[in-house]
């Protein structure tokens, strides 16, 4: 009787053993698959990614079941790399660099699926003072313009031919300085003008070195400068978490639109500890001002063929990409 009590306590303590086990294998695999670990890539850190850092600092992503690392990339050639590669699932840069993986025939292309910003989110910083500038100043000067071939570069000088100037012949456009050195390079003593993103621009400015006189952003247009994009194969067999990420950028932009420069500013700041809450603040409401930021994450066949006729012009591309080709919607 003692024995057959010990191996029903014996049975009975190896079904809690394994049902405990087995609860708590089950908690764990539900745990981990709650939130979809995805790497982005981005192209630089500014505020002019305001909605990003926004959805990011308010944990919009965490809420639509993503767990979202980003990664700096510091230029959009660095960025398709990247993805290309597989070290990043997602890539936030100019929808330029999906279009030069195309044409190159890569089988698992990138596609673009929703855009962050609608202008070039550049500024025109002069070491000189201006009582009234004009873009005719520019002649004879020496701009630090941004790598060759990258959107900043290519919308500026799309500016200068809109507005009588000759890119190659009435300035010196210097391409050579990797865009995170710029700023430092301008400070340094180099060149008359760089143009800047925020909140570099306003720190230059700040600090006494140079002065905001233009917003290539304001003189070029619609664009969708700064997109997202994705590899054709992970796109296809991923649209849950797309849908999830672009929702999760969508409350991003929404918020952004729904609130004042100092709340936005004081969402993002931890993204930016060097600087301070009025410079971030000022940041927001330049890229305001110039309606950098979309209502929308979708972006028109109008504005991507504006961008190619932008690239057209400058050289860089001989035909358009049919829109269909390469935007994922």
């Amino acid at each position: 009787m003692k024995k057959r009590l010990f191996i029903f306590i014996l049975l009975g303590l190896l079904v809690f053993v394994f049902a405990c086990s087995f609860l708590f294998s089950f908690k764990k695999e539900k745990s981990s698959g709650e939130n979809t670990k995805i790497t982005l890539a981005e192209v630089a850190h500014t505020v002019f990614y305001a909605p990003l850092y926004v959805a990011l600092e308010n944990h919009f992503f965490e809420e639509n079941g993503l767990d979202v690392d980003v990664l700096l990339a510091n230029g959009a050639d660095k960025v398709a790399s990247i993805l290309l590669s597989g070290d990043a699932q997602i890539g936030l840069c100019g929808a330029e660099a999906t279009i030069y993986v195309y044409n190159r025939g890569e089988e698992d292309y990138l596609r673009t699926f929703s855009q962050l910003t609608q202008k070039d989110g550049s500024f025109l910083v002069s070491r000189e003072k201006y009582e009234n500038f004009t873009l005719n100043d520019l002649k004879g000067k020496t701009i630090i313009g941004g790598r060759a071939a990258g959107m900043p570069e290519m919308t500026l000088e799309y500016v200068l031919r809109q507005n009588g100037l000759d890119p190659r012949k009435d300035m010196t456009i210097d391409t050579s300085i990797a865009f995170a050195a710029m700023g430092g390079s301008f400070i340094g003593g180099y060149g008359d003008f760089v143009t800047l993103f925020e909140p570099t621009a306003s720190i230059v400015e700040k600090e006494g070195y140079g002065t905001v006189v233009e917003s290539v952003g304001k003189l070029g247009g619609v664009v969708p400068y700064t997109s997202f994009s994705a590899r054709k194969s992970y796109l296809d067999q991923h649209q849950e978490v797309i849908d999830s990420f672009n929702y999760s950028i969508q409350m991003g932009l929404d918020y952004v639109h729904n609130h004042s420069d100092l709340e936005v500013a004081k969402v993002i700041l931890p993204q930016f500890p060097d600087s301070s809450l009025s410079e971030i603040e000022a940041a927001v409401k330049r890229y305001r001002e110039i309606e950098a930021w979309p209502n929308s994450i979708t972006f028109s066949k109008e504005s991507f063929n504006h961008l190619q006729d932008i690239m057209i012009e400058y050289g860089e591309l001989e035909e358009k990409v049919p829109y269909q080709k390469l935007m994922f919607q």
